[in-house]
């Protein structure tokens, strides 16, 4: 029989020490306790956006300004990110499948995959996305003359964001 005295002390201690379930064995009496719901952890957070050249993090959906702290001007509004300048409508973009680095060239000795006024068809690998220590070719996917550079060497790019503009052949 179990000693409820003993059981009252043991719920005690777990409320004391914050436990959630305690298990004891002695001789043939087992005793297992269990406190709160057991839904296992549940983890709720929000996406992490980086935007503009400041890389202001902020929560999507979220009104209130991101702390003080984490802005170059404390107390002030965070940066609004420029709006992208249109495109002609006889260009098409190429856009980043991927968040990643953005890299032109196979190696910092190698020359550029592509430039302005080259060639390029479907297969041609005009960059390299590294993510997560991948490093991914990117393809144009498109045919036609490569108009425009959108984004530098190195810098950190989004997915959907536009990197090259093509010239249909």
């Amino acid at each position: 029989m179990i000693d409820i005295a003993k059981l009252k002390d043991l719920i005690a201690l777990m409320a004391e020490h914050d436990l959630t379930e305690v298990d004891l064995k002695n001789g043939e009496e087992t005793i297992s306790l269990k406190r709160g719901q057991s839904i296992g952890n549940v983890v709720n957070h929000q996406p992490v956006i980086y935007n503009g050249a400041h890389g202001t993090p902020h929560a999507p959906g979220n009104a209130q300004a991101a702390p003080s702290f984490m802005h170059p001007q404390a107390g002030g509004p965070p940066p609004q990110p420029q709006a992208a300048a249109p495109i002609p409508s006889n260009l098409t973009p190429i856009e980043s499948p991927m968040v990643g680095t953005l890299y032109l060239a196979a190696n910092p000795d190698s020359p550029q995959f592509v430039k302005p006024g080259a060639q390029v068809g479907p297969d041609t690998v005009v960059c390299l996305i590294e993510a997560m220590k991948v490093f991914n070719e990117i393809k144009a996917e498109k045919s036609g003359t490569l108009e425009q550079i959108l984004v530098k060497n190195g810098e950190a790019v989004e997915f959907g964001q536009k990197l090259f503009l093509i010239k249909a052949s």
